[in-house]
């Protein structure tokens, strides 16, 4: 149960999701996806080594509880949390539907405690771990439209700060990573067709700064970090 460190990522899709999880693979991490779709994860268990797919929805605790007993039953406690899961939409205040803003809460910031709840106790024990977090522009600016939306990820930024505070001290190593940029995946491929290249960052390019945040020396540790294409306007 201890040969391998164990990472767990949540929010595995086709773009960022997968890209963390290849990178942590290559690793050497015995590595946990999360998603609440089989679809993704289970081709990724098939082709990664020492890759396993769960199927857990962070906005319930009783869920994410059930999942982190059953990695440390099956493999043990996880070294690496990467909380990439999220909820969005777009409207603006008089647009959206209230609920809507609700359940990006619920994923968004509640599933982030009810992750680092249950994995900190065994981090703190051990004196060691990193708890990392995928956000976005919305964490620090609330567009008009984005109304639904950017609350949450603010929340969530101020959350993961507030365990980074209390965490840090005991040698676990929180940081939020801030990306300014359109993920290059087909959906926005097909949606923004006429963008150049240099318009979108690069999923393998973000899971290999994770990873960076991840070797970081304890004496230069980041919270807060920034990425954006070398093209974009800030």
């Amino acid at each position: 149960m201890t040969d391998k460190p164990i990472a767990v990522v949540t929010g595995v899709g086709p773009g960022t999701g997968s890209a963390i999880v290849r990178r942590f693979a290559a690793g050497g991490f015995r590595v946990i996806a999360l998603a609440r779709s089989p679809d993704r994860i289970r081709v990724l268990e098939q082709e990664l080594p020492d890759t396993h797919a769960l199927i857990c929805d962070v906005s319930s605790a009783s869920q994410v509880a059930d999942a982190i007993a059953h990695v440390r039953k099956l493999y043990g406690s996880p070294n690496v949390l990467i909380h990439n899961a999220v909820g969005g939409g777009w409207g603006t205040y008089l647009e959206i539907d209230p609920q809507m803003l609700e359940h990006n809460f619920r994923v968004n910031v509640m599933g982030l405690l009810y992750l680092a709840r249950e994995v900190a106790p065994a981090m703190i024990e051990a004196g060691s771990g990193t708890i990392l977090v995928t956000g976005n522009t919305s964490a620090l600016r609330g567009k008009a439209n984005f109304a639904g939306f950017a609350p949450t990820k603010a929340a969530q930024r101020i959350l993961s700060e507030s365990i980074a505070r209390d965490l840090g001290p005991r040698g676990i190593h929180v940081a939020y990573v801030l990306i300014d940029a359109v993920i290059d995946v087909p959906r926005m491929r097909e949606r923004l067709r006429e963008a150049p290249d240099a318009f979108f960052i690069k999923p393998p390019a973000i899971a290999d700064e994770l990873w960076h945040l991840y070797t970081q020396d304890r004496s230069a540790w980041s919270f807060l970090t920034e990425l954006r294409p070398f093209a974009e306007k800030w």
